[in-house]
């Protein structure tokens, strides 16, 4: 078959689509798809070949797209080739407008989707052009300035996208775009992305992170063995290696951690991570920020720089398997560390991290299982044989992680991350996971008390139950639980509870398709080749009657308890409620699946038994007639004959009898028993067409009864009859889904159904039976259409005309009977056809697929009559009635219809594609892949293939009947009333969105409304014309289509509307529209493309003889920009302008500034006058504007390169070498060297930007060249502005005007403005603003003081090209200045001129600011003006130097100089400011590899500078007090209390670097350890004392850090000799910090024996302390330690504490009154305390839980209750902390014990003092 199909198309698919080929209509289908690609690639061809980018191109590559989604990659490998790189040219296109280019990308990313279907050999794409589109746009220099303007969301355009468009930022496209032609990259690219960006890597600087994002981004990992020099070989070891070094956490490591877990899974095999992977799994653990110990303080980095788990369980699924087992023995460690945090007890803002990681790793290691075990092998690099998985290591896989699953069964966020992970487990390992979980179903089936149980535990037997029902050899006795568990869940169908009722109904659905309910239990007697389980199976099977049966009872009653009486009064409206509504869908699915999947004799006894119900009773027909009738239907649709037979003639006979009498006809309020047998008949009609001829007369019979009666629900269910009978007659749908092809009545003999259980349908064998309408059922909709429908039409005809009367009663009606055909038999109807409305040059056609239907189109067309009566109908109505809005609603309904029905609706496509995804996903075997979905799925999924093609509408003709119809609706979105027009617009969008060009021809005729010269628009119309520009939330903006023509139209027009009489700014509504709209506008407005040529394409599309350079004409596309922004500006200088429109017309005109085509000199004169505007919006605005033109205007500047290895004549080095190095000694700040003048200025080469020469050099540096000035007519407008003194007086009082009090900012935007004016003109300016800005230092006010920050930092910035004398010139006049303002420094003005300086500082050769860096070093700290002044100095100055990086070791040495003496400063503000500055000196000292030690200050001789001075306090025992009298008295304080002072600001050194540097000093903090451990309190008192505080907090924090695994020797030997110190409070802190350190760095200490050795004797040793807290203490650590199985629970250890519990204890002497002796503990007391606390760390060490061990430690622990104080307590908390945790599963808990034990226990658990 497959060798014809292809040589009718003539070439061999990629891949297409395989449901197509179910279609009933298959055979037309590859003559349809050729004809479709062949004009796709002609047009496009031709499209690309004239140049045409829009429309042409645009619109068929629209076209390409929508035929991926129909029909998959159908085309030849050649041309899928072809595709990509015209897709991949079209994207790189320069200047291509963004939504364009999002369309392209999109399209290029569906294209290379599907890595297997080309290799790397069929296609190669340059990594470049797709960098400088990226880089282009997301670190846009002109941006920030308003001269581009991206989309941060988008909008699909098409009325049928499938895939949910998450049409998200530009971003997230460009992402994908980069992801899809990664594998496709050259081999030379990797080298060369190194070179690139290289030179970025400087961990201090913002560029950082955006080298390791592009490196995470770009880098090619799917390289193939013999590439791999060329790929991951050249940085690995570089980028690990940095990894490994950096500890605290920055934002740039959570990219490295993508780009590894990318690599691995790549190359799984060809890495050794082995040495890695203590590392890698300490480091996950630590981004869980799992809460350890008590008094633990977050960092706060930790938080927002997590991890993502998503790569987290890529990188381990990767790192599993192989050779060596270390990676899965890490992973059990990391799951027994973490799992008693999954229980359901534990809650907290972690938890949603754990549950993901619980959900998505099984999810990666079945992915990896099925790479190696299943997939088809592609040209990716495959596994080797030896990494592959072996059994024994999927069995580890799944033990390590049952215990922690089954525990977040019952967690607080749901069940469902459970029953994900277990389906995935239960695919691997049924017989390891199944089981448990059937161990807690069933009790809590049984339970009455726990429902959230049993919602927990169904939902994750769902998860599991295809792997149950199916058995297989690993499980084959898991079929045997199937029908005790159905049998179990019936009471679930419990009308009192909602969810329980739904997850009941999920869960009997979900058993139900897997398993044919046939009764076989006689095979067990007829055959005798069967199992054993296969017996059981068989004789089980005879109940599956009793549970249809019972199932019925039970839904009969869950009916009968819904009716409204009981729930609610009469009087409330018709709808059901949401729950309601929820329920009857859950019970009718689940009936109609039970009914599919029975066999013929169950069926039989449940269809008697649902009509009887259903006959016997009369519902009311709002909700129990709804759910009852949806039996019926289900029981119909399964078997129609035998069930018709019953139901029609019942129903027919009874209605007919009740109709017979005379007055029905006309009654208001009919009988019950008529409306529900009309209910009834309407639902069991739902079947397969050609079933129902033979009721056809009864049933038009009925229908000519009832579709008139006057009662408008009796009339509404004969609609709906009517409505069911013509659509099961003229659609195309699937009549069965049963679980195997053909149902279960199969005359064979040997057919054994239970064979059948769980089985997945077979693609290739599902024999779909169709219901495809004969000619008979044809014949009989058009008959019902002559009968019923002619004569409404006629009625409302004459009606129109005005030729006879109808009530509006009965024209609803009609118009009801109308809508109702026209839904029942649209899909038989031809579309409108007429004349189209535009023409282009490229043949725009529309697509018309083929969908089973002919159209007889001897007929006439009942579309065209309802659209020719409709439209006279609403001349009528509008002109007559306008207020009959029921009749309006049904028109526009109608109008809907007629233009977009064919047989079913978007929305309802769209519910079912959602719920079909989930019911996947739910059930999906993801470890075979391959489709192996049930067969029920798969019919579904052709069904919903067959509706796509049946929706798709993708870019009609625009025709003139169409235009008509619009203009209707237009008229119905402007009329009276406001419902009426809301629903008029919706339709309208739906149309817009439908129909090609369409909006263009729309647009003039909204905006007619708006018109000012029109005085007979009412306020509705104005508000509804203003509500179709607005657009809905989801469509598109008429006012924002981003064409010229259309953009030019709007904006003035809405100006414009200021003037209109119907306008009126007193009505809130209106203002309120306009706001949105102008917001809407901001907010989606991108830059318009001006020039549209195509310059380069690849010449395989184009014939070389057919070029005729035919560039489009662009300047029409100047015209217009120009016209628009003359028209906005004819509309600002109109006095009477409204000011509200004012503002919205600055705004529009702020969008007109472009990078690529200066803004009209009209518009620059305007902003610059505006910056004086009387409104602050349009000053801002206006403000933000004129930056922008100083950008347009700015020279473009010389550049020459310059090596800089010539400049210090050194020879290139080999290898990487990182830091200072000879090579950039030229760079740094050197107060010997600073060029003082013209001729060392001139000498000197700056190096602007901070990053340059610390990593390595770009290719090429640059050295600059000024231009001399010219002068054209942008230029003068602004210098005669800036030039006159009286607009610069009133501009600078505008400017230091308050804004918002206290909330002003610095603001970059003025600092924009100003850099531009002096980089622009030079110092042209200055004389005149001088004299302002000295004034303005001198004011105290916050916002003067702010204005000429923002100055001051725009003058050095824009100072970066002057000449020598002028630069000169300015610092001599600058620095007093800035002197004066930091003396006259506020509270609230401090942060601006720190972001002032550090502005200024900003990516500026320091060499070039030496005089700010000079003036700022003078004296900090020198105690004018008190210690606030002081601080802010030091802030201010911190803000320059921060910014200046590495590049200036010599002043952080001399501010090091200057500090340290002033370290023991008194005030706090000063200190805290001194720690903070400290952090910035030393966070050029790194220990990063390949770095070379550094110039700037170390830590560690700081440190030891520091620990001389602190001696006093280490050597002393007494404690600490923090008694500094804190005013300078006269006389020197003595070293000690100098040395407090100076241990404070230490502590404030240590606290701020612990968030900022790149990584700790450990070797350094060690040694301030022992005094840390001496302060810090142990209990939280209130009293505050800073000093204790801080050091707790150090301690915190220090614990936290990461260790290097040669570190760790190094801190437990500083901690064992604290834990000698005489201090109880020091030894009691160790433990505390022993926890988290060990904790947070769980693996590195793990993977060293020596050092868990050290820690367990350092914890037993302190178990036996004399003071009772530190013991107490140990006890708790053991037991931590114990359960995160960081320690073992030997033999040996409990030994020890046995042997310790057993010490004797001295016989109490009677002793003297008073005497002293009793308040010392004895030795023997400690150590048999220390054994019963051993005892007790064993027993709370695993407190979910009961193993072997902890019976008999138990026992031996009750032995000890009557011991003296201390022991009895401690035993008696123990006692009842067991009882506390293991409360909850008792029962399961008790089967531990043995009889004898249990009743010690029970003795011990209940308390005495009952019985006292």
């Amino acid at each position: 078959m497959k060798k014809d199909a292809s040589e009718t198309r003539g070439f061999v698919p990629q891949k297409d689509i395989v449901y197509n080929k179910l279609l009933p209509y298959a055979d037309n289908l590859d003559a349809e798809s050729n004809e479709i690609l062949s004009k796709i690639k002609g047009n496009l061809g031709r499209a690309v070949e004239l140049r045409e980018l829009w429309p042409g191109v645009l619109f068929w590559t629209r076209k390409l797209s929508t035929y991926l989604r129909l029909y998959g990659r159908k085309f030849s490998k050649e041309d899928h080739v072809l595709f990509v790189r015209l897709l991949y040219e079209l994207v790189t296109i320069p200047k291509l407008e963004i939504s364009m280019m999002q369309g392209f990308a999109r399209l290029l990313v569906n294209l290379l989707k599907k890595k297997d279907l080309l290799s790397r050999d069929d296609l190669e794409l340059p990594w470049r052009p797709l960098y400088e589109l990226y880089d282009r746009i997301l670190y846009s220099k002109t941006e920030h300035l308003g001269l581009n303007w991206f989309p941060r969301y988008t909008f699909s355009l098409h009325p049928l996208s499938l895939s949910p468009r998450f049409s998200s930022s530009v971003e997230g496209v460009l992402k994908a775009l980069v992801k899809t032609c990664r594998p496709y990259f050259p081999e030379s690219a990797t080298q060369e992305m190194l070179d690139e960006w290289r030179p970025l890597l400087c961990p201090f600087d913002v560029t950082m992170q955006r080298a390791i994002s592009y490196f995470e981004l770009f880098l090619p990992t799917t390289l193939p063995p013999e590439l791999q020099h060329k790929g991951f070989k050249l940085w690995f070891d570089e980028l690990i290696s940095l990894w490994v070094s950096v500890q605290n956490l920055p934002v740039w490591e959570v990219h490295l951690v993508n780009l590894f877990a990318r690599l691995a899974n790549d190359n799984i095999g060809y890495i050794d991570w082995d040495p890695y992977i203590p590392k890698i799994f300490t480091r996950i653990l630590r981004s869980l920020n799992l809460p350890v110990g008590t008094s633990q303080m977050l960092v706060s980095r930790y938080l927002t720089n997590a991890y993502d788990i998503n790569h987290i369980v890529i990188w381990v699924a990767a790192l599993l398997g192989g050779p060596s087992k270390q990676a899965q023995a890490q992973l059990s460690g990391l799951f027994n560390s973490i799992t008693s945090f999954f229980h359901p007890s534990n809650h907290g803002r972690w938890l949603m991290k754990l549950m993901k990681l619980l959900q998505r790793l099984p999810m990666s290691v079945v992915k990896r299982l099925h790479r190696e075990r299943y997939r088809q092998p592609t040209w990716l690099t495959p596994i080797p044989e030896s990494h592959r998985f072996t059994e024994q290591d999927i069995t580890d896989f799944v033990e390590s992680m049952k215990q922690p699953v089954l525990l977040a069964m019952f967690s607080k966020t749901g069940s469902l991350d459970a029953a994900q992970a277990l389906q995935n487990l239960a695919l691997m390992r049924p017989e390891l996971v199944i089981p448990p979980v059937l161990e807690k179903t069933y009790p809590a089936m049984e339970t009455l008390t726990e429902p959230h149980q049993l919602t927990a535990t169904l939902s994750c037997m769902i998860g599991v139950a295809r792997s149950l029902v199916a058995g297989g050899e690993r499980f084959p006795e898991g079929p045997t639980h199937m029908l005790p568990l159905l049998m179990r869940a019936l009471p679930g169908v419990d009308p009192n509870d909602f969810s329980k009722c739904m997850i009941t109904f999920q869960f009997i659905a979900t058993f139900a398709t897997l398993v044919p309910l046939v009764d076989c239990s006689s095979a067990v007697h007829d055959r005798n080749d069967l199992t054993q389980v296969e017996r059981e199976m068989c004789s089980a099977s005879a109940e599956f009657e009793d549970f249809v049966l019972q199932f019925m009872d039970r839904c009969f009653a869950l009916i009968d308890s819904s009716t409204p009486e009981q729930t609610r009064e009469e009087i409330e409206n018709e709808k059901m409620t949401h729950l309601e509504s929820l329920v009857e869908l859950g019970l009718s699915s689940t009936f109609s699946t039970i009914l599919t999947q029975c066999s013929r004799e169950i069926f039989q006894i449940a269809l008697q038994k649902v009509f009887n119900f259903a006959t016997t009773n009369i519902f009311e027909t709002r909700v129990a007639g709804r759910m009852v009738a949806d039996m019926c239907r289900a029981a119909t649709k399964c078997h129609p004959e035998e069930s018709l037979k019953l139901f029609v003639p019942h129903c027919c006979t009874t209605i007919t009898m009740i109709t017979a009498n005379e007055d029905v006809q006309d009654e208001e309020e009919l009988d019950k028993e008529l409306l529900w047998n009309l209910q009834l008949l309407s639902e069991v009609t739902r079947v397969d067409g050609d079933k129902l001829l033979p009721y056809s007369t009864q049933l038009v019979q009925i229908l000519q009864l009832t579709l008139h009666l006057k009662c408008k629900q009796g009339y509404s269910l004969a609609c709906n009859l009517l409505y069911h009978v013509q659509r099961s007659s003229s659609l195309i749908y699937p009549i069965e889904y049963y679980s195997v092809p053909g149902g279960f009545h199969k005359a064979d003999k040997d057919y054994l159904p239970i064979k059948d259980w769980g089985r997945p349908g077979d693609l290739w064998n599902l024999d779909i039976c169709w219901h495809v309408p004969n000619t008979e059922e044809r014949a009989f909709v058009f008959y019902t259409l002559d009968l019923l429908l002619q004569p409404e039409l006629q009625k409302l005809k004459s009606y129109a005309e005005g030729e006879q009367d109808m009530s509006r009663d009965d024209v609803l009606q009609s118009l009801s009977i109308v809508q109702h055909c026209l839904l029942g038999a649209g899909s038989l109807m031809p579309p409108l056809s007429g004349e189209p409305v535009i023409h282009s040059m490229v043949h725009l056609d529309e697509t018309r697929l083929y969908t089973g239907v002919d159209y007889d189109l001897s007929r006439e067309n009942y579309r065209e009559v309802i659209c020719r009566v409709m439209r006279k109908l609403l001349q009528h109505i509008l002109e007559h009635s306008e207020d009959d809005t029921k009749s309006l609603f049904s028109i526009i309904k109608i109008i809907s219809d007629l233009l977009h029905f064919k047989g079913s609706h978007k929305h309802e496509f769209d519910s079912r594609w959602k719920s079909f995804s989930l019911v996947k996903k739910s059930m999906e075997n993801r470890l075979h892949g391959s489709k192996q979905h049930i067969r029920a799925l798969l019919v579904d999924r052709v069904m919903l293939q067959h509706e796509l093609r049946n929706l798709t509408v993708e870019g009609c003709e625009y025709r003139q009947v169409h235009q008509e119809l619009l203009t209707d609706l237009l008229r119905l979105s402007t009329s009276t009333y406001s419902q009426v027009r809301s629903r008029a617009q919706d339709v309208l969008f739906t149309a817009l969105g439908t129909y090609n060009f369409c909006c263009r021809d729309l647009i003039p005729r909204v905006l007619e409304f708006l018109e000012p010269s029109r005085t007979d628009v009412t306020q509705q119309q104005f508000k509804g014309a203003m509500y179709c520009l607005l657009g809905n939330h989801s469509g598109l903006c008429l006012a924002n289509l981003q064409y010229w023509d259309c953009i030019a139209l709007t904006w003035p027009a809405i100006v414009r509307s200021g003037f209109s009489s119907a306008m009126s700014l007193e009505k809130p509504s209106i203002v309120r529209l306009f706001d949105d709209l102008a917001d809407k506008v901001h907010r989606q407005y991108e830059t318009i493309g001006i020039d549209f040529s195509v310059r380069h394409l690849p010449e395989s599309f184009i014939n070389r003889a057919l070029i005729s350079h035919t560039f489009l004409t662009l300047s029409p596309v100047y015209r217009l920009y120009g016209k628009l922004v003359q028209d906005l500006l004819d509309c600002l200088n109109d006095r009477n302008l409204p000011w509200k429109f004012e503002h919205i017309s600055t705004g529009f005109l702020s969008l007109m500034l472009r990078d690529d085509h200066p803004l009209p000199s009209s518009a620059v004169l305007f902003f610059v006058e505006s910056l004086n505007h009387d409104s602050l919006l349009v000053r801002k605005v206006a403000i933000a504007a004129v930056a922008g033109i100083m950008k347009q205007l700015k020279r473009p500047h010389k550049k020459v390169p310059v090596s800089p290895y010539d400049l210090c004549s050194i020879p290139e080095p080999d290898e990487v070498c990182v830091g200072d190095r000879p090579d950039n000694q030229w760079l740094l700040y050197d107060s010997t060297r600073l060029p003082h003048s013209q001729q060392d200025w001139e000498d000197c080469h700056f190096v602007e930007k901070t990053h340059w020469g610390y990593y390595s050099w770009p290719q090429y540096a640059n050295r600059l060249f000024i231009n001399p000035p010219f002068s054209y007519r942008r230029e003068q407008i602004v210098y005669d502005h800036f030039s006159d003194p009286a607009f610069i007086d009133k501009l600078i009082k505008f400017l230091s005007l308050e804004d918002r009090k206290g909330k002003d900012k610095f603001s970059p935007r003025r600092f924009c403005l100003f850099k531009g004016l002096f980089r622009n003109f030079g110092d042209a300016f200055l004389p005149l603003l001088w004299p302002h800005m000295e004034r303005l230092v001198v004011d105290t006010h916050e916002s003067a003081q702010r204005c000429v920050a923002e100055i001051i930092s725009g003058l050095i910035r824009g100072s970066k090209h002057w000449s020598y004398s002028k630069v000169e010139k300015l610092w001599a006049m600058l620095c007093p200045l800035l002197r004066r303002a930091l003396s006259n420094i506020t509270v609230e003005t401090y942060a601006d001129w720190g972001t002032c300086i550090a502005t200024a500082c900003e990516s500026r050769d320091p060499r070039k600011l030496h005089w700010l860096f000079e003036m700022l070093m003078e004296s900090p700290v020198n105690g004018e003006g008190g210690s606030f002044v002081d601080a802010c100095r030091l802030y201010v100055l911190q803000g320059g130097l921060a910014q200046q990086e590495w590049r200036v070791p010599e002043l952080l040495h001399r501010l090091l100089q200057y500090l340290e003496p002033k370290l023991t400063q008194v005030y706090k503000n000063v200190r805290e400011r001194i720690g903070s500055v400290l952090t910035y000196i030393f966070m050029i000292d790194v220990n990063l590899p390949n770095t070379q030690p550094t110039l700037s200050p170390r830590i560690s001789e700081f440190t030891e500078r520091i620990l001389v001075r602190l001696k006093p306090l280490l050597d002393g025992d007494e404690e600490i007090q923090n008694h500094v009298i804190e005013e300078n008295g006269a006389g020197e304080q003595d070293e000690r209390t100098q040395a407090i002072k100076l241990l404070k600001t230490v502590l404030k050194w240590l606290m701020t670097s612990a968030g900022r540097s790149f990584s700790s000093a450990v070797p350094q903090q060690l040694q301030l350890l022992p005094l840390l451990f001496k302060i810090a309190p142990v209990e939280n008192d209130d009293s505050y004392d800073e000093l204790k505080r801080d050091a707790k907090t150090c301690l915190s924090l220090m614990s936290q850090g990461l260790l290097y695994p040669e570190q760790i020797s190094e801190v437990l030997r500083t901690l064992k000799k604290i834990a000698g110190s005489n201090s109880w409070h020091a030894r009691h802190s160790v433990l505390t910090y022993l926890q988290i350190m060990v904790f947070y760095n769980l693996f590195t200490f793990m993977s060293n024996q020596k050092s868990v050795s050290d820690v367990r004797g350092l914890v037993m040793s302190l178990l036996e302390d004399e003071q009772l807290e530190v013991r107490e203490m140990a006890a708790t650590t053991l037991s931590g330690f114990l359960q995160c199985n960081f320690l073992m629970m030997d033999t040996a250890m409990q030994a020890h504490f046995e042997a310790l519990c057993k010490t004797r204890l001295p016989k109490r002497r009677r002793r003297e009154l008073g005497s002293v002796v009793d308040t010392i503990p004895s030795a023997d007391l400690v150590r048999r305390h220390a054994g019963v606390l051993g005892l007790s760390a064993c027993i709370l060490s695993s407190p979910y839980d009961v193993p072997a061990w902890m019976p008999q430690l138990l026992m031996n622990l009750s032995v000890h209750l009557n011991d003296t104080q201390p022991i009895e307590m401690t035993v008696k908390k123990t006692l009842s902390n067991f009882r506390r945790t293991h409360h909850d599963n008792w029962q399961e808990h008790k089967q531990q014990f043995t009889d004898d034990q249990l009743l010690v226990l029970t003795d011990l658990l209940v308390s005495p003092c009952y019985y006292a």
